[in-house]
């Protein structure tokens, strides 16, 4: 069974598609996929995002950048399913409903949307990385959920996360974004 839902927020246009293992009764078995456009400050596209669980396992996100500035940038999941240009302050603080301060390398623990390391974007202007992450569910029941409380969003910084500093990982501005709806 597949089904898609597209939905336009702001500048940012998300796509989504569910499929469903061939055991579709089995929970272990079950396969979420959604996948997001990520747009720049102006509206143009600056990648997407796919993010895949198969049943209560880690998600895995895999990024796709480009169209964005040669470098090191960070990644974030962010509490608001905002994406408004040209700043994304919409989008809010981290992704952080087990309360905890920010960076990988942060000896009190790192926010649920915190990537364990920055996505690097090449002189042809594009990137690529993937992520296992535990921290985080596709489940919307669950308090961890991307999808709960209406949705998330994934920002783009314009520099390297240094993942230790409270509570942004000193990224600077938001250059790109994501609204992540189910």
């Amino acid at each position: 069974m597949r089904m898609r839902w597209m939905a336009v927020c702001g500048l940012g246009l998300a796509v989504a598609a569910v499929g469903m293992g061939a055991a579709a009764g089995k929970a272990a078995d079950k396969t979420a996929k959604y996948t997001f456009t990520l747009v720049d400050s102006k509206g143009g596209d600056a990648g997407k995002v796919t993010f895949t669980q198969k049943g209560a396992g880690p998600v895995k996100m895999h990024v796709q950048l480009q169209n964005l500035p040669f470098g090191e940038h960070a990644v974030h999941i962010h509490a608001n399913a905002v994406c408004d240009a040209p700043d994304f302050k919409g989008a809010g603080g981290h992704f952080n409903p087990d309360k905890k301060q920010h960076g990988f390398d942060n000896p009190m623990g790192h926010h649920n949307g915190d990537l364990p390391k920055n996505v690097s974007v090449g002189e042809d202007h594009n990137g690529d990385a993937t992520f296992e992450l535990t921290a985080i569910t596709l489940d919307p029941a669950a308090a961890n959920s991307i999808f709960a409380n209406g949705g998330t969003a994934v920002v783009v910084h314009e520099k390297a996360d240094d993942m230790k500093t409270d509570p942004t990982g000193n990224a600077g501005n938001r250059i790109a974004c994501a609204v992540v709806k189910p």
